[in-house]
């Protein structure tokens, strides 16, 4: 059984820093994308970062609300995605989330190029 659990989830403060984990088990995601999405209070799931796994180049693509504050990165050899999340701001509030492809190729934004999802950490920007 596939499962994605993130973690690293916390409340800050506005300019703080926070770094989030996401752990897959069941299947080896070494070659497919993955990806962070977030959800805020009453809004739609939103695309953060997405890098690519060893079947497709190499290859990262940021959100604009993460573009030169967020840092998205993996770990091949443990099957660990990670989000570094800097100068964080309250607009950053959300559920993120952690996503799995199974595809091989590119380096997907949109939530249904992901197959598997984990249940999601809260992030709370606030003074």
């Amino acid at each position: 059984q596939v499962q994605v659990v993130e973690s690293g989830g916390g409340t800050v403060q506005p300019g703080g820093s926070l770094r989030l984990s996401c752990a897959t088990s069941g299947r080896d995601f070494s070659r497919n994308p993955m990806g962070w999405f977030r959800q805020g209070p009453g809004k739609e799931r939103e695309f953060v970062a997405a890098i690519s796994g060893s079947g497709g180049g190499v290859g990262i693509l940021y959100g604009d609300p993460a573009k030169g504050r967020f840092t998205i990165s993996r770990d091949g050899a443990t099957n660990m995605l990670y989000l570094q999340m800097d100068s964080l701001k309250v607009e950053d509030t959300a559920v993120y989330y952690c996503a799995a492809s199974s595809r091989t190729q590119g380096v997907p934004a949109t939530t249904d190029s992901y197959h598997y999802w984990g249940q999601g950490t809260q992030v709370t920007v606030s003074s």
